[in-house]
Order: C-alpha cells, then sequence, then structure tokens
C-alpha cells in the first residue's frame, strides 16, 4: 500500500529545522509530561508551576521568566469557556491564591483581591480553584484516538489526521444529491413549484406522458422527486401517484396517526396533499428525504445470474454448483441484522394501531452498509380507504398479519439471494437451501412467518427467534458510533480555525482602508502581517520552505486563545525583531478586526 498523504504531506523532513522558530516553539517535553502532576511524582519544574500558568508557556525551557501576567480578572469572569478543572473538584472547594479571603466553607464562594493601577478590586469568584498540582492548557491540545477504537484494527493507510476517506465519500455524495438540481428547459415536464415545494428533482426515470402500465405495487402510475419545502428550506422526497382524485378527506385520520411515527427505521411521513400542478389530478406524499439511499432490490436482486439456482434446466443440463454463504449467498449476520431493523419497525407501526402494507424490497430503502428504512408508508392506507366503514382501523387486524407474511417473504428471498425463491413452485427448494446454508433459528422464523396459525401471530412472537443477535447488533450499531464520534474529533476544530483564517485573510495585504493606503503595513496590522510570515513563510537554513501542519495550528490555537507565551517576529529584511505575546497578537487582532466590522457596517 502507498503511504498516506494527507498524514504526512505536512510533517517536515529529518533533520530540518527552522530557522525563525527556533525562538518561538516551545520544547516538546512539556507536552510529554504528566497533566495531573504530583510533587512526588514529577520532577520540581511540574510541581512548582504557579497558577494560571499555562501548561505550554511555564514548563517550557525557552520561556521568559518575566511573563506578562492577565492585568484584569474580568476577562476571565466574562469568559464563558469551561474550566476542565470544575468538573473534577467539589464546589465547597476554597482557593488557595495568597490574596484571596475565604468565606465559611458552606458557602463555597471566594472573595479575590486584586490591584489594578492603584486600584484595589473586590470581587466575588464562584469558580472553585483546581487541585493542587493540576495544570490545564488555556488553548487546545489534540489527543490521540481513544484506545478503544484505536485496537478496532481501523484499514492501515486510514488517515491519521483527518476523517476517513470512506465517510468523507459518502458524505460529499450525499450532499451532492441534495443540492442536485435539474435544468428547466431540459425537461419542462416537471413543475417549477408545487404546492410549497420548488426545485424538483427526479428520483427516478420518469414514466412516459402516454404510459398506461400501471406499477405492480399501488396499481397506478407513480414518481418520485426530490424537493425543498419553502417553509422550512429542508429537503423532502415526494411521492406522486398519478390521475387519483382524492374524493373523501376522512383517510387523513390516519395520515395524522402516520405522521406521529418517528423511528429509525421508518420514513416518516410528513403531509399529503392534492396538486393539479402537474397538467392533472394528482395525489403527492412528502416524506423525509434520506440522500444516497437505494432500494433492497437494487441493492441484492438486481443480479440476473442470481436466479439460475430456481430456472428450470433444459433435458441433458445439470445443475450448477450449490450457492454457498460468501459465495453466492449473503452472510447470515446479514441477514439477521435486517430482520432486527425490519421487526423493530414492524412493530412500532402495529403498536401504533396501523399495518405497514409496503413490505417488499422496491420499498425497502437501503443506506450505507447496513442500515434500512421501510418506505411509502400510509400511501395503501389512502388509496384503498373505503368510505363505507365506519369504523378504519377495521382491518388493520388482518393486514398485519400480511405484514408478517410480507416480512418471512423479504427474508425468504434474502437467505436465497433471489426473488424467485419465494415463488410457490421453488418454495420447497428454497427451504432446502436455508436448511444447508444458515442456522435452525433462520429456517424457524422463516417457516413460522409463511406458515398459516390457527390464532393470531404478534411481531413479538419472533424475539424469542432473535434471541441474542440482538446484543450483536446493537453493539455493533454502538461500535459504529464510536468510530464516527472519533472521526468528529478529528474535524471538531476545524471550523474555528477557518475562521481565524477568514479574519486574519481580511486583515493581511488590504490595498486600502479609510483612504490609507498603508494600513496594513502600520500599528497593529504590521504585528499580524509579521504573524503571516511566521505561521506560513518560514524557510529552514537551506533557505527551503518549512512546511509543518502542527507548527500552524499550534500557533493559530495559541493566538485563539491569547496565551501569555512570548515569540519573536522577524521582519522580512531581518533588520527588525519584535518580541511580542500571544495575548497581545490576539488583542490587535480582535480590535483590527472589529475596526473592518464597523467600516462594514458604516459606524466609521
Amino acid at each position: 500500500q502507498t503511504p498516506n498523504p494527507s498524514a504526512s504531506e505536512f510533517i517536515p523532513k529529518g533533520g530540518s529545522t527552522s530557522r525563525l522558530s527556533n525562538v518561538s516553539q516551545s520544547s516538546m517535553s512539556a507536552f510529554s509530561q504528566a497533566l495531573f502532576s504530583h510533587p512526588s511524582m514529577g520532577g520540581p519544574a511540574t510541581a512548582g508551576l504557579a497558577p494560571g500558568m499555562s501548561l505550554s508557556a511555564g514548563s517550557s525551557p525557552l520561556h521568559s521568566p518575566k511573563i506578562t501576567p492577565h492585568t484584569s480578572p474580568a476577562p476571565r469572569r466574562r469568559s464563558h469557556t469551561p474550566n476542565p478543572a470544575n468538573y473534577m473538584v467539589p464546589t465547597s472547594a476554597s482557593a488557595s491564591a495568597a490574596n484571596a479571603v475565604s468565606q465559611p466553607p458552606s458557602t463555597g464562594q471566594v472573595i479575590q483581591k486584586e490591584t489594578v493601577g492603584g486600584t484595589t478590586y473586590f470581587y466575588t469568584d464562584t469558580t472553585p480553584a483546581p487541585l493542587t498540582g493540576m495544570v490545564f492548557p488555556n488553548y487546545h491540545i489534540y489527543h490521540p484516538a481513544a484506545p478503544h477504537v484505536a485496537y478496532m484494527q481501523p484499514k492501515a493507510n486510514a488517515p491519521s489526521f483527518f476523517m476517513a476517506d470512506e465517510l468523507r465519500q459518502e458524505l460529499i455524495n450525499r450532499h451532492l444529491i441534495t443540492m442536485a438540481q435539474i435544468d428547466q428547459a431540459d425537461i419542462p415536464a416537471v413543475p417549477a413549484e408545487v404546492d410549497s415545494y420548488h426545485s424538483l428533482f427526479p428520483l427516478e426515470p420518469l414514466p412516459p406522458p402516454n404510459r398506461i402500465q400501471k406499477t405492480s405495487n399501488f396499481g397506478y402510475i407513480t414518481s418520485c422527486y426530490k424537493a425543498v419545502n419553502s417553509k422550512d428550506d429542508l429537503p423532502y422526497c415526494l411521492r406522486r401517484i398519478h390521475g387519483f382524485r382524492l374524493v373523501n378527506t376522512k383517510c387523513m385520520v390516519l395520515v395524522d396517526m402516520w405522521k406521529k411515527i418517528q423511528h429509525s427505521n421508518i420514513v416518516t411521513l410528513r403531509e399529503v396533499f392534492t396538486t393539479k400542478a402537474f397538467g392533472e389530478h394528482s395525489l403527492v406524499f412528502a416524506y423525509d428525504f434520506h440522500a444516497g439511499g437505494e432500494t433492497m432490490m437494487s441493492r441484492h436482486f438486481n443480479d440476473p445470474s442470481a436466479d439460475a439456482y430456481f430456472t428450470k434446466r433444459k433435458w441433458g443440463q445439470h445443475d450448477g454448483p450449490l450457492p454457498r454463504q460468501h459465495a453466492g449467498l449473503l452472510p447470515e449476520s446479514l441477514i439477521w441484522a435486517y430482520i432486527v431493523q425490519l421487526s423493530s419497525a414492524l412493530r412500532t407501526i402495529h403498536t401504533a394501531g396501523l399495518a405497514c402494507r409496503v413490505m417488499d424490497p422496491t420499498k425497502i430503502l437501503v443506506t450505507g452498509k447496513t442500515r434500512l428504512r421501510v418506505n411509502c408508508v400510509g400511501i395503501f392506507d389512502v388509496l384503498t380507504f373505503d368510505n363505507s366503514q365506519n369504523n378504519p382501523l377495521a382491518l388493520m387486524a388482518q393486514f398485519q398479519q400480511a405484514d408478517l407474511i410480507s416480512l418471512g417473504k423479504v427474508v425468504l428471498a434474502l437467505a436465497c439471494n433471489s426473488l424467485a425463491g419465494i415463488q410457490r413452485e421453488n418454495l420447497q427448494k428454497a427451504m432446502e437451501l436455508v436448511t444447508i446454508n444458515y442456522s435452525s433459528d433462520l429456517k424457524n422464523l422463516i417457516l413460522y412467518l409463511l406458515t398459516d396459525q390457527n390464532r393470531l401471530r404478534s411481531v413479538n412472537d419472533i424475539m424469542p427467534m432473535i434471541g441474542a443477535r440482538f446484543y450483536t447488533q446493537l453493539d455493533a450499531a454502538q461500535m459504529r458510533n464510536d468510530v464516527i464520534e472519533e472521526d468528529l474529533a478529528k474535524e471538531v476544530q476545524n471550523g474555528r480555525l477557518f475562521r481565524l483564517l477568514a479574519k486574519l485573510g481580511t486583515i493581511n495585504e488590504r490595498p486600502e482602508f479609510q483612504k490609507d493606503p498603508t494600513w496594513s503595513e502600520t500599528g497593529d496590522r504590521y504585528l499580524l502581517k509579521l504573524f503571516r510570515d511566521h505561521l506560513f513563510h518560514q524557510v529552514t537554513e537551506a533557505g527551503t520552505p518549512w512546511i509543518d501542519l502542527s507548527h500552524i495550528i499550534s500557533c493559530l490555537n495559541k493566538l485563539d486563545a491569547g496565551v501569555p507565551e512570548k515569540i519573536s517576529l522577524i521582519s522580512r529584511d531581518e533588520k527588525s525583531v519584535l518580541v511580542v505575546t500571544y495575548s497581545d497578537l490576539k488583542r490587535c487582532f480582535e480590535n483590527t478586526f472589529q475596526e473592518l466590522i464597523a467600516a462594514a457596517n458604516g459606524q466609521l
């Protein structure tokens, strides 16, 4: 395998050092020491850190002893950034500062005293003091992967600093599908707006205008679109029923019941409305849009050669090899994962007093690798609504029994990896295939679902057959969540750093401001220009560019936090050296950007 470029392209080559960063960069020994130090466990440098001193600034061998202290406690009190020590110290802890006068222990408050400019200020500090020996950095330090994720044996070439390529590509594909649009001139049959929805995009090939053949599922010609609701600007999936005129609105009682169902394995129905925007009477069902989803039919039953085992042989032909798991058949673990999700969806639907009625491979969406969602719920309840029935829920028990049979057919088709296996003439051959290749629990579950019983069955009856496999699926889902959270942790600071760079870019090299062409080269802006060179334009002793992503991230984090660590900024002609702290740079940075904001808002 080739080396991972995204993990090493910003790492400087061995032996090369920065000519301009020798003064400013802290020794890595500061980061290798324990955060939770104790005088008996660490060296004197660690134990002797003053309260409030940052980990990098206080323990760096290059740090100046004349550190600029915080001149006022006000910024600390106004800051909304939580102190990590607050979650580890009881609220009744008292401060250990020399100038603090403690209240009685029951109050848990500390009166602080500080003299600034000859004036003495007293204020109540409700923030508990950290435990003795604890030192927390006042800027972000990036931690390695959590051990429970690191030991999952990820891919050898997986990026260590950025999100996994597979997850990134999946998210990009979903984004592209969500933002896809059509050229209205090329497809005039699609209206620009339907009710409160606009930007329609066909998710399926549009049926011909003069099509007479109806779909086998609903008995009507249907089409599917992605559209954006103008009320909330969210994308939805619109399922249009062609040529249907809604005569009675009593069926909306069932629609309201479907709207209340929220389940992770059901595509939620949001609204149902009639329209003539397509040139005829149409009924439209609006569902949540799940970008990148494909039907179970296209995922697993799109290979015509998979039906070869069930097709009749001509005279003289011999049967091919018997399909096996991982060699023509799906692994049993995947089938059980599907069973758990589909039975969970049915259980929620039946508990609400409704019936699914669309348990079919063409109406089950697969997103990602194994995530299932039952689609098109509620359509049959509207299309087949009987106005003569006093109770619209009278036939639900019968429909729920049909759901269980449909679930059995889906499971059998998955086990055979072929829709031909659920045909009546192939049932015996299909069950023999299941018996040879899969466990008895899977065979018994299929038999229970497909066999007529003398009593009403419930989806809860198959729970004992699933058994401990439910815990396997729960464990897999939680492990997947851990991996995604770890990928999120790699990218969680990117937005903050990007905002810093965006603000810095609006200041540096600005040609003119308030009719002053030298604005970006004078005052605070000159410091920020030198800091930009310190970030991006350093060179090695040999004069070659010195590129180190960790240096850029570390300096930006220190700027954002305004740490008191000192830094030397050298002019381009190397005739001037300015020694400033990151807190000074942050003050210059914020004041300059606020000046730009005020000018943009017309306040200057």
